[in-house]
C-alpha cells in the first residue's frame, strides 16, 4: 500500500506502531469515527438534555430559577471558555491523551451530577463536565483530521457535523423519556456506559498525534482567552433576562471585550502563540469563519424562537414540540451520514456550496416567517430547508477552518470551530430573541414581560387571540432578521472564499 508522507509538524509516540496517515487513511478510520462521534453525541446531549428535567430539580433538590440557570450555563460557560485552551493543549500533549482525559473528566462530572443532593453539588458537577466537553469536542475534530486522507475529509467531517446536530435534536426527547421511567439523576448516569466504552476504544485504537515542534505553553494566552470567551458569552446569554443596558450585562460585556483585545496583543507579541493572528490573514480561513458564525446564528436563533412558537401558539407540549423539530435534525443526518453533502460539496466547490447553504437556510427561515398561518406544513418546509444549508455548509466551513490550518494546529482549528459554533448560536438565541421581546412588547401591554404573563394577565378570548397575535408578528421580524443576517453572511464567506481560491490559497 503507498504511503504518503507524514504530515508537518506531526509525531508519534516513540514504540508506537506505524500510524502516519496513508492514502486510505487509517486502516481502522470508520471505526475510530464511530466511536468519538458516539462520545461527542453524548457532550452534546448535555447541552440540552437538562431542560426537562427543571421541574424535577425545581421540586426535589428546591432549586431556584437562578439555581436553574447556572445548573444549564455552567456547562456551557465553562466549555465555550476553555475550547481555546483545550484545542492548545491537544496540540502540544497529544491528542489522544486530551480525548482520554476528556472522557474520564466528562465521566466523573456526570456521576458526581447524577448522585448530587444538593443545587451546589450538581452546579459544580456540571462545570466539571463542561473541562471534559473542551477536551472531547476539540480533539475529536483533531483526530479525524489525523486519520483519514485528505479526500476522505469532507465525508468525515460531515458525519462528525451531523451528530451535533442530532444531539440537539434528541436531547429534549431523551431526557423526556427518562424522567418519564426514572429519578432525574439518570440523565446524567446514562453517559457512563458511553464513557467507559470511549474510554476502551480510544485506549485500543486512536493513534497518537501531536505538535513535534514543542511550543512552549502559552500559560497567560489560555488564562486570557477563557476569561474573555467565557464572559462573552455569558453577557450574551445574560442579556434577554437582565436586559441588554442593564449594569450586570454592560460590566461583563466590557470585560470580555477588554480581556479578549488583551488576549489579540499578547498573541501578536509571544513567540509561541496559542492563537497564531495569521491566519485571520488567509481568506479562506476568514470567510470560512463569517461562515460558521452565520450558519449557527441562525439555526441557533430559529429553533430557540421556534420551539417557543410551537408550544405558545400551536399548544405542543414540550414532547411533542421536540418531535416537530427534529426533521431540521433529520435531514442533517440523512444527507451526511449518506455522503450526499459531501459529493454536493465537492461538486460545486466551497464557495458555491456555502452559498447555496445560506440561500436555503435563509430561505427556511422565511418560510417559519411568513407560512406561520397554515400551522405545522409551513414550519416543516423551513425546517427542511433550514436542514438542507446546514447538512451542506456546517461542514465546508468546518473542512474550509480545517484545511487552512497547518496539520500541527489541528486542536487550535477544531478549538476555533467550537468557540465561534458556541458564539453564533448564543449570539442568534439573543439577537433574534431581543427582535421578537421588542416587537411582542410593542403589541402588548407594558406590563406583561412574556407571552404566558400576557396570556395569564389577557381578559377574555379575544384578549388571549390578540396576544398571541402579536407574539407571531414577533416571531416574523425576527425570523426576516435572521434571514437576512444569514443571506449577507453567505455572500461574503462566499465572496472570500472565491477569491482564496483564484489566490491559490
Amino acid at each position: 500500500m503507498t504511503t504518503s508522507s507524514p504530515e508537518q509538524g506531526q509525531e508519534q509516540e516513540p514504540g508506537a506502531a506505524r500510524t502516519e496517515p496513508t492514502v486510505q487513511g487509517h486502516p481502522q478510520r470508520w471505526l475510530i469515527l464511530a466511536v468519538i462521534s458516539l462520545a461527542q453525541l453524548t457532550v452534546v446531549l448535555d447541552n440540552t438534555v437538562l431542560n426537562a428535567a427543571i421541574p424535577s430539580l425545581t421540586d426535589e433538590l428546591g432549586a431556584a430559577t437562578s439555581d436553574i440557570q447556572w445548573m444549564i450555563n455552567a456547562y456551557s460557560l465553562v466549555q465555550s471558555g476553555l475550547l481555546l485552551t483545550a484545542g492548545s493543549a491537544a496540540d502540544r500533549y497529544g491528542r489522544k491523551k486530551m480525548l482520554t482525559a476528556g472522557l474520564a473528566l466528562f465521566g466523573l462530572g456526570s456521576l458526581a451530577a447524577g448522585l448530587a443532593d444538593s443545587t451546589g453539588q450538581l452546579i459544580a458537577a456540571r462545570a466539571g463536565m463542561g473541562v471534559g466537553g473542551a477536551l472531547l469536542l476539540t480533539t475529536t475534530l483533531a483526530v479525524v483530521m489525523q486519520i483519514f486522507a485528505p479526500e476522505e475529509h469532507a465525508k468525515a467531517i460531515g458525519i462528525w457535523s451531523a451528530v451535533s446536530a442530532l444531539g440537539f435534536a434528541c436531547g429534549p426527547l431523551i431526557g423526556g423519556f427518562m424522567l418519564d421511567h426514572f429519578w432525574w439523576g439518570a440523565i446524567f448516569l446514562i453517559n457512563l456506559p458511553v464513557v467507559a466504552l470511549g474510554l476502551v476504544a480510544v485506549v485500543t485504537l486512536v493513534p497518537e498525534s501531536k505538535n513535534r515542534q514543542g511550543d512552549r505553553p502559552d500559560l497567560l494566552g489560555a488564562l486570557l482567552s477563557t476569561i474573555g470567551m467565557a464572559a462573552l458569552v455569558y453577557a450574551i446569554i445574560s442579556g434577554p433576562e437582565h436586559g441588554w443596558t442593564s449594569g450586570r450585562v454592560l460590566a461583563t460585556a466590557a470585560v470580555a471585550v477588554g480581556v479578549l483585545a488583551l488576549f489579540a496583543h499578547w498573541e501578536s507579541r509571544v513567540p509561541y502563540p496559542m492563537l497564531d493572528l495569521s491566519f485571520f490573514r488567509n481568506q479562506r480561513f476568514t470567510g470560512a469563519v463569517a461562515g460558521l458564525m452565520l450558519i449557527t446564528f441562525g439555526m441557533g436563533g430559529a429553533l430557540f424562537l421556534l420551539t417557543q412558537h410551537l408550544q405558545f401558539v400551536l399548544g405542543y407540549d414540550p414532547l411533542r414540540a421536540g418531535l416537530a423539530t427534529a426533521p431540521l435534525a433529520g435531514t442533517v443526518v440523512v444527507l451526511n451520514f449518506s455522503g450526499i453533502a459531501a459529493k454536493w460539496l465537492v461538486k460545486l466547490g466551497t464557495p458555491v456550496a456555502v452559498m447555496l447553504s445560506m440561500v436555503l437556510m435563509s430561505a427556511g427561515l422565511v418560510a417559519i416567517a411568513t407560512l406561520t398561518g397554515t400551522g405545522y406544513p409551513g414550519t416543516l418546509l423551513g425546517l427542511l430547508l433550514i436542514g438542507v444549508g446546514c447538512a451542506l455548509g456546517n461542514p465546508a466551513m468546518a473542512h474550509a477552518i480545517m484545511s487552512s490550518i497547518p496539520p500541527a494546529k489541528a486542536g487550535v482549528g477544531a478549538g476555533i470551530n467550537g468557540t465561534l459554533a458556541e458564539f453564533g448560536n448564543g449570539l442568534g438565541v439573543a439577537v433574534l430573541g431581543a427582535v421578537l421581546n421588542s416587537r411582542f412588547a410593542a403589541l402588548v401591554p407594558v406590563a406583561a414581560t412574556s407571552l404566558p404573563a400576557a396570556l395569564a394577565s389577557a381578559d377574555g378570548a379575544a384578549e388571549r387571540e390578540r396576544v398571541i397575535g402579536a407574539f407571531s408578528s414577533g416571531l416574523e421580524s425576527s425570523q426576516l432578521v435572521g434571514a437576512v443576517a444569514v443571506l449577507a453572511g453567505g455572500a461574503v464567506a462566499a465572496l472570500l472564499l472565491r477569491r482564496a481560491e483564484r489566490a491559490g490559497v
